[in-house]
């Protein structure tokens, strides 16, 4: 099967993060996309133009938003909705069976994401993270390094899951909550908001 071009948009870390993806599955990352000027090339590779020049290259190559920010994703997504987007699996992330994982979304290295679980569009799920078995992940949502989601847990669109965070099995979480480093989730979480802390409560 021939390699796939990839074009990056957002030269940042996490752009870098999955350029390396890209390159350990065996595809080729063409170049990137980014409104910093200073920018001129990551690791070898070019920046070739502007977040706006999408267009120029959208009949030539894959896409993937190499963005952290779950707003900026989601506003990259929706603007440029018939993109061919490009979902990056890291060669050492562990994928059950019936795991479902949505266009553009990045799973990083040592990642395990385990039977029946649905992770939506334009996702991060980042190193060493664990989806267990029959969770779902709301699209633009970031898991973060070695956060863990027992089973069957649903987490809304637009939530950022901090690193090491654990949330135990049967729960949900709404749309666009910051879940703070080191949380333990350990009862529904049905508001909006920053919740921290073991057990995690409202900041």
């Amino acid at each position: 099967m021939p390699s796939k071009k990839v074009m990056i948009i957002g030269a940042s870390g996490h752009g870098k993060v999955i350029a390396d993806i890209i390159h350990q599955s065996g595809d080729k990352v063409m170049g990137f996309l980014d409104d910093d000027p200073t920018k001129k090339e990551i690791h070898q590779i070019p920046v070739l133009g502007k977040i706006e020049d999408i267009q120029k290259y959208k009949n030539d190559f894959c896409f993937i938003i190499g963005i952290g920010d779950n707003q900026i994703r989601k506003e990259i997504a929706e603007s440029n909705p018939a993109l061919n987007y490009y979902t990056a699996i890291h060669p050492t992330a562990v994928i059950g069976e019936g795991v479902r994982i949505g266009n553009g979304t990045a799973v990083m290295a040592g990642v395990v994401i385990n039977v029946d679980a649905d992770i939506g569009e334009h996702c991060i799920i980042n190193t060493a993270a664990v989806i267990e078995h029959d969770c779902i992940i709301g699209d633009y949502t970031h898991v973060s390094p070695q956060a863990c989601l027992c089973g069957n847990v649903h987490v809304g669109e637009e939530c950022h899951i901090g690193a090491g965070v654990t949330v135990i099995n049967n729960l949900s979480i709404c749309l666009k909550c910051t879940i703070g480093i080191g949380a333990v989730v350990v009862s529904n979480i049905e508001k909006q908001g920053i919740y921290i802390g073991n057990p995690a409560k409202e900041k």
